[in-house]
């Protein structure tokens, strides 16, 4: 070993190193490091986010559904759940902290309606059997690395196979985009390989906005692809730890990006990012922010 490599072996991390990655955090770290840092590392607080939420609404509409008898999984039930969601959520902070016009919360709402509707249009949930719903998931790879995830929807189909579905309330990618979008769900085969001990014949996502299902099978190399990828991914987190080496990546998820005006790439100063997100949330709440200066 170099002498080189010896100080940087002992040199203290930049920042903390998490303990495992989720299929959104590893998406986030190989589209903008500087995205994985503010969001998954100093975990800065975000705005509510109006497709964001209407995306828990919708899902959680689809879980109290999936929580029904076969029997009762209609479209009319499935309209009541969306009712329960709403109100469930309702006093959550990503909710009750939505910046929205009376005329957009109406449509927001419309549009969570439109979805679940269109849900029915892909498949007959009433043929669905079901084994579980949001289901925590988590193995370790051989490089020792933790992944975890959730996973929407854990299911039998009609040979008996696993099945795992993933439901997506954004637009359905364009047809060069479908096996990236598809990531995700490979590493939700490799989870279920490893705690029930049998690999889905088929992952699916299923985007209600289209609608349309995408489909694919997990195979020995689409796994092990899983695996390579996840301990790379680490290692170079790892690394952009202990340098403090987050370079920003510009593309066009950057449109949608909540720390944008942070970004060195637009303009911003990183340093920043931390005290005016935290203002802001404070403010959104309704807190005293700190510290307090008394007379």
């Amino acid at each position: 070993m170099t002498a080189e490599e010896t100080i940087e072996q002992a040199r203290e991390p930049g920042h903390p190193v998490p303990v495992s990655l989720s299929p959104s955090s590893m998406g986030t770290f190989t589209s903008c490091p500087l995205a994985f840092r503010f969001g998954y590392i100093e975990r800065l607080p975000e705005p509510p986010s109006a497709p964001a939420s209407k995306g828990t609404l919708v899902h959680l509409a689809l879980q109290y559904l999936m929580w029904r008898p076969p029997a009762e999984r209609t479209l009319e039930m499935a309209l009541s759940d969306l009712a329960r969601a709403e109100a469930d959520v309702a006093a959550h902070p990503e909710f009750a902290h939505l910046d929205l016009t009376d005329e957009e919360r109406a449509s927001f709402h419309s549009d969570a309606e439109v979805l679940v509707r269109r849900y029915f249009e892909i498949e007959d949930p009433r043929e669905v059997t079901v084994l579980g719903v949001e289901l925590r998931v988590s193995a370790i790879t051989s490089g020792g690395v933790t992944i975890r995830g959730i996973i929407d929807r854990l299911e039998l189909d009609a040979n008996g196979e696993l099945v795992v579905t993933d439901y997506k309330t954004g637009s359905a990618p364009s047809e060069g985009w479908e096996q990236k979008s598809m990531a995700g769900v490979h590493i939700y085969s490799l989870l279920c390989e490893r705690m029930f001990g049998r690999r889905p014949a088929r992952v699916q996502l299923l985007y209600l906005s289209k609608p349309e299902r995408i489909i694919t099978a997990p195979s020995d190399q689409s796994l092990r692809g899983v695996e390579v990828k996840t301990n790379a991914v680490m290692q170079a987190v790892r690394q952009a730890c202990k340098r403090d080496d987050f370079r920003p990546r510009t593309s066009a998820l950057c449109n949608y990006c909540s720390f944008q005006e942070f970004c060195p790439e637009f303009d911003g100063q990183p340093e920043l990012a931390r005290p005016t997100l935290v203002a802001r949330q404070a403010e959104r709440e309704g807190r005293p922010q700190l510290p307090l200066v008394f007379a």
